[in-house]
């Protein structure tokens, strides 16, 4: 199988210019790939309104969850998980020599998640790139042989959750921990440790605002299980 990046070189463009075209063309396939925000799209078919004018204003799962309910926020999840998948399987149509797959695989997920959070088919205003950042991270280190790495972020993530009841932080401690896991446990390429540390980064940043919140006590907290008692109580009025 020959990738775009070899058949380039075989129009004698040379290396330097199939390279960079193979990049550019993958970066953009994947960016309008996340640019499909499952949230804006969901929202309006099923729920004829736009999730961003609710809650949050994010378009993300999160804010789905709280909106429209635990079926919209996990089809929205599983839809964004999916699109980002599709996108890093692009990658080795790009480059599918052994030295650069990986590579692909990381700019293609990043370049989604980007695409997510400023999807240019709606105004730059999406999410956060939380689930955008979860495939990137159980797709590269499945096909890396890392299938421990996205085990150890998911009870992170999931005993963060359980104990704090805040999505956002939990979020944040993940993306911090995922270059810093792929280091010590892999000891990866250089270049795909600096697009790791580069996705940890941007789930860092698309949670700035939350940051703050959290600082002053003011974030949401958002309740996954609800006991039977409390339901009850709610729902009497």
């Amino acid at each position: 199988m020959k990738s775009l990046f070899y058949l380039l070189l075989q129009w004698g463009l040379g290396v330097n210019a199939a390279y960079i075209i193979s990049i550019a063309l993958l970066v953009i396939a994947a960016y309008l790939l996340g640019s499909l925000n499952f949230g804006i799209i969901i929202s309006s078919k099923l729920y004829h309104s736009d999730v961003r004018s609710s809650g949050s204003g994010n378009a993300g799962s999160t804010n789905m969850l709280r909106t429209y309910g635990k079926k919209a926020g996990a089809l929205t999840f599983v839809c964004d998980l999916l699109k980002t998948v599709l996108a890093m399987a692009i990658g080795p149509l790009c480059f599918y020599h052994e030295d650069l797959r990986f590579l692909a695989l990381f700019i293609a997920g990043f370049a989604c998640m980007v695409g997510h959070s400023y999807p240019v088919f709606f105004k730059f205003r999406g999410g956060k790139g939380v689930a955008c950042f979860a495939a990137m991270v159980i797709f590269t280190c499945i096909c890396m042989n890392l299938w421990y790495i996205p085990v150890i972020l998911f009870v992170l993530f999931a005993g963060i959750v359980l104990g704090t009841k805040y999505v956002s932080l939990a979020s944040i401690i993940c993306g911090m921990a995922y270059p810093i896991l792929l280091n010590r446990l892999n000891g990866a390429d250089r270049s795909v440790e600096i697009i790791a540390v580069a996705a940890g980064l941007f789930v860092v940043f698309q949670h700035r605002k939350n940051i703050v919140r959290l600082v002053r006590g003011e974030e949401n907290k958002t309740v996954l299980f609800k006991s039977k008692k409390k339901k009850d109580d709610s729902e009497n009025e």
